[in-house]
């Protein structure tokens, strides 16, 4: 039996109060610098214990062969707990990091049972601690970033540490609990986590039901401000939206007209000040007046580690930029999402290709690959990873795609050749090419959709580009979700539709709405929805009102690339096709070292056969071509946390070469340390990544 969740709140004075109690004893009052007061954009803080054992704070109480296993049950579905909601977020957001397979590496290489020595044990590696929960607001109730702070029972304010773990994607709170999450927690750290306001919030608009702080479903008015996300509609907009668009979803990262991208460095730093206020209510001393506490851990005595990957890399990137109160002591990331100003003073080659500048900001790049990876995945379409394009359905994209002058070429073939070249030429790495399928399947049209209305500033109401979420039946129209589905949602969601059965929909359908894939275009036509291709497209290369909002959101979110002297490591995949090296690791390190020259001690570490989502390699394709990148994601932390703890030097910048796993027969052979080698203090000449005269110069 899982240990119930209380609901406390931090008992707290103002300083003020402290002074005047202090002044009341004769006594003069503490430094206003030592004394540990809740920030103010902190609302109410909950708190939980977990033994380690019938409950904790890694796996939920389901160890590592419950995290392995199949999805824990829910006694009630329509109904379920908040701790049962808390589980079910821990197991999937687990899961969705890594290869839960042993053949993969899960359970040898990683997994809660290898511990922070990377020492295979036994043990299903609960860990016992407190969590602390809040929202970070401005007092409207509209940004409602959720923190979460764990504290393992190991933690040691002798040898304190903190590690955040800003989620990826657009996912809940514990979404970087497989990654920095677990870091952390084996190396006894506390792990400062929020949603970044992305996070699974879920408006039924139909039924005005939204998730609470707990993930528990509750009816929109009243939650209030308690809610995670409650779409901005007034009670006649959401009837006149529900009648002409019924069963239909706004989600918080698409909807929330936040932008909140251009904030995410600075709610990772506010986690680690929730940190720092958590600790020190458990470890600092009682001040004069009996009730506050004096700050015992600060950034002098205190190793604080910005991490995680994905977007959430990003805003570990992010934060170290905007760090000027020193709270962060160095960093180490995996595939960040990052975007920078364009400066054609960078160079960076590769063989002899040589791309000039900052590379693409993402909503570039992703509606580029939105209209032509489906056309690409017919090259060899057999080889490719997971390929589950429609043949038929992508032909006619090509046709379209040439019609629109975007491929040349007049057969099918030739034209899929196009849109791949295209694809290579603007910055896919050639080792890309056999997974642009299976990413366009899994995640184009939704990252790219998403990423438009929140750039815009976009409400559900206008159905930007004609699209809208919505469940949908057997023939592809709108209905109703699960109920179960639903009420789950807060444990069961990535935040971004397609999720929990909720998909994309083309209300622009000839004949009515349908699931996007599945919808016909003019000349009753199936391409995958050309015209909302074109239309997200033109959001960034057009100049409509829509264009406009949507290119000004972009300007908001782009980085510096000054990480203030902190060390830094970056590592990313060679075959990253979410997040192509190209528009991300590579622009990143160059720019850091222009802009901080000598003073810069970034390190970027690029690994062969290696990509964005380790979780993908449990797909047909994947496991004989690709190792987990997790792997050198845990030798980054290491050495990291090695080079603040006793001065360890950091690697070279470098490309680790890896060897593929093959098949044995049609099963892909068990993963080894042989397929894995580490990352080098010192890589040989041929693995270098030099930069000069401005020119970044990738070992091929």
């Amino acid at each position: 039996m899982s240990i119930p969740r209380k609901n406390t709140t931090l008992k707290l004075t103002t300083l003020a109060a402290a002074v005047l109690a202090l002044s009341a004893c004769g006594g003069s009052s503490d430094p206003v610098e030592s004394t540990n007061i809740k920030p103010s954009y902190l609302g109410a803080i909950a708190t939980a214990s977990y033994d380690g054992s019938s409950d904790d704070l890694l796996t939920a109480g389901l160890g590592k062969t419950g995290l392995g296993g199949t999805a824990p049950a829910v006694a009630d579905p329509l109904k379920p707990t908040p701790a049962e909601l808390r589980k079910l977020a821990i197991f999937n957001n687990y899961r969705a990091i890594l290869d839960i397979s042993a053949a993969g590496g899960y359970g040898t290489l990683y997994g809660p049972n290898v511990d922070a020595k990377g020492v295979i044990t036994t043990s299903e590696g609960k860990i016992a601690g407190t969590e602390f929960i809040a929202y970070s607001d401005d007092g409207t109730g509209k940004q409602n970033i959720t923190m979460l702070v764990q504290v393992p029972a190991t933690f040691n304010p002798a040898n304190a540490c903190i590690v955040t773990g800003t989620s990826s994607g657009s996912r809940g709170v514990y979404g970087a609990i497989g990654s920095s999450g677990e870091w952390g927690l084996k190396n006894g750290c506390a792990v400062a986590y929020t949603d970044k306001g992305t996070g699974t919030g879920i408006h039924d608009l139909q039924n005005n039901t939204v998730n609470g702080q707990n993930g528990v479903r509750t009816d929109a008015a009243t939650a209030g401000k308690n809610s995670i996300f409650t779409a901005g509609l007034s009670a006649a907009e959401l009837a006149t939206f529900n009648a002409a668009t019924p069963n239909r979803f706004a989600v918080k990262h698409a909807h929330s007209q936040q932008n909140p991208e251009k904030d995410w460095g600075k709610w990772t730093l506010q986690s680690v000040e929730f940190a720092y206020f958590v600790l020190n209510e458990k470890y600092g001393d009682l001040a004069r007046d009996g009730v506050t506490h004096l700050k015992k851990l600060t950034p002098s005595n205190t190793i604080v580690i910005a991490s995680s990957v994905s977007n959430g890399a990003g805003s570990a990137l992010a934060a170290a930029e905007q760090d000027t109160q020193g709270l962060i002591s160095g960093v180490a990331v995996a595939e960040p999402e990052v975007q920078l100003a364009p400066d054609n003073r960078l160079s960076v080659k590769r063989g002899a290709t040589t791309l000039v500048g900052t590379g693409k900001p993402l909503y570039d790049y992703f509606t580029l690959a939105n209209l032509l990876q489906p056309c690409a995945a017919l090259v060899s379409p057999t080889t490719n990873a997971f390929n589950s394009v429609n043949p038929t359905i992508a032909a006619n994209r090509c046709s379209a795609l040439q019609a629109n002058g975007l491929v040349t070429g007049t057969t099918t073939a030739e034209q899929a050749a196009s849109a791949m070249a295209k694809l290579i030429e603007a910055g896919w790495q050639p080792e890309s090419t056999v997974l642009q399928a299976s990413h366009y399947s899994f995640a184009t049209l939704s990252v790219g959709l998403t990423y438009a209305n929140t750039y815009g500033r976009f409400s559900v109401k206008d159905n930007l580009c004609g699209y809208s979420f919505a469940a949908t039946g057997a023939t592809g129209a709108p209905t109703s979700v699960s109920a179960a589905s639903l009420a789950t949602s807060f444990g069961a969601s990535n935040g971004v539709p397609p999720t929990i059965g909720i998909n994309i929909v083309n209300n622009l359908s000839l004949g009515g709405p349908l699931l996007d894939a599945a919808s016909l275009s003019a000349g009753n036509v199936q391409d995958y929805n050309i015209a909302g291709a074109l239309c997200m497209r033109e959001l960034f290369t057009g100049t409509s009102a829509n264009a406009v909002r949507v290119q000004q959101g972009i300007k908001e979110v782009v980085r510096s690339a000054n990480l203030r002297g902190k060390p830094a490591l970056i590592v990313q995949g060679r075959a990253d096709t979410l997040l192509p090296v190209a528009f991300t690791g590579r622009p990143y390190y160059g720019m850091n070292k222009i802009v901080e020259g000598t003073a810069s001690k970034l390190s970027y570490i690029e690994v062969t056969n290696a990509q964005h989502f380790d979780a993908f390699l449990a797909l047909p394709g994947y496991p004989e071509r690709l190792v987990p990148l997790h792997r050198y994601f845990i030798q980054a932390m290491d050495m990291m946390y090695a080079n603040l703890k006793s001065g360890a030097a950091l690697p070279a910048s470098q490309v680790v070469r890896t060897v593929p796993r093959g098949l044995n027969g049609t099963v892909a052979n068990p993963i080894s340390t042989a397929n894995v080698p580490p990352i080098q203090t010192k890589p040989a000449a041929a693995d270098q990544i030099t930069f000069a005269n401005n020119v970044l110069t990738i070992a091929d």
